[in-house]
């Protein structure tokens, strides 16, 4: 399965950004309030600049207290970003985030500009679907159907 038969199958497309001199606070409420677990940060909403997840968040809490979320985003999020073209295979991708310990990906065109985004979720459950569908095809070939 592709990336793009990813972006297909997800309910919405829509790519969640935030500047990256909004506060930390306010990356904070956008993440739950749109109850996802990273945020693309990006100056005009179609090249990504970094990420800012969750984990950023909380881990910076830790070490820092509550004073870091009057902070910018630019100050937690990850700057070494990946991201993935729509006609990648999905198991690449899972490779990709799996080995680099990151859950989030930007899909970007041939221009670098920011197509759609995908979670490890979305990857895993494609590739569900996908053996699935295999497993039936499968049993219809043995079961003569």
């Amino acid at each position: 399965m592709l990336v793009n038969q990813i972006l297909s199958m997800k309910t919405s497309v829509d790519i969640v950004t935030i500047r990256p001199d909004a506060s930390v606070a306010d990356a904070a409420r956008l993440l739950a309030e749109k109850r996802i677990g990273a945020v693309v940060v990006s100056q005009d909403g179609l090249t990504a600049e970094g990420i800012l997840s969750e984990r950023d968040i909380v881990r910076a809490l830790g070490r820092g207290g509550a004073e870091i979320l009057s902070g910018p985003v630019s100050d937690l999020m990850t700057r070494k970003l990946s991201t993935c073209t729509s006609g990648e295979d999905a198991l690449t991708v899972l490779e990709r985030m799996t080995d680099g310990r990151f859950r989030h990906l930007p899909v970007v065109d041939e221009d670098g500009r920011m197509i759609g985004f995908i979670s490890i979720g979305d990857a895993v459950s494609a590739r569900l679907k996908e053996l699935h569908a295999e497993r039936e095809a499968l049993t219809g070939m043995i079961m003569g159907v």
